[in-house]
């Protein structure tokens, strides 16, 4: 083999691993977002009505209203949102204490406001 030959066949070898290696890693900004976890509002509920998250863990949270203005109000999670019909409310979540945390709507919507919450458990 010719030196020449040697030098066509290590490049050809060094494109095959880094074509292998693109594929079969997966995109570095993918690993660094948060999870999202999509809550619906509506008269008088949220959905799902309870989400489980690790401690230490970034999750954003994207609520939506199906009907009239809400309100989403944890105070020990520092949560504190007015969640308007036709626009997704966004909120990026960082839960530094473990324990199951109770969210209400904080806005009035009617004459079954009082029941609607939901369970926000943070475990280790």
């Amino acid at each position: 083999m010719t030196r020449q030959s040697t030098f066509r066949v290590a490049a050809a070898g060094l494109a095959l691993v880094a074509s292998l290696l693109a594929v079969a890693s997966p995109p570095a900004r993918a690993q660094d977002e948060p999870r999202v976890i999509v809550i619906t509002a509506k008269r008088f509920e949220f959905s799902p009505n309870q989400i489980t998250l690790a401690k230490g863990e970034t999750v954003k949270l994207q609520i939506k209203s199906e009907d009239v203005t809400h309100g989403l109000f944890v105070r020990p999670l520092g949560i504190d949102a007015e969640i308007a019909p036709g626009r997704v409310t966004e909120l990026t979540l960082t839960p530094e204490t473990a324990g199951t945390y109770r969210a209400i709507c904080d806005h009035f919507c009617g004459a079954g406001h009082g029941g609607m919450k939901m369970t926000i458990v943070v475990r280790e």
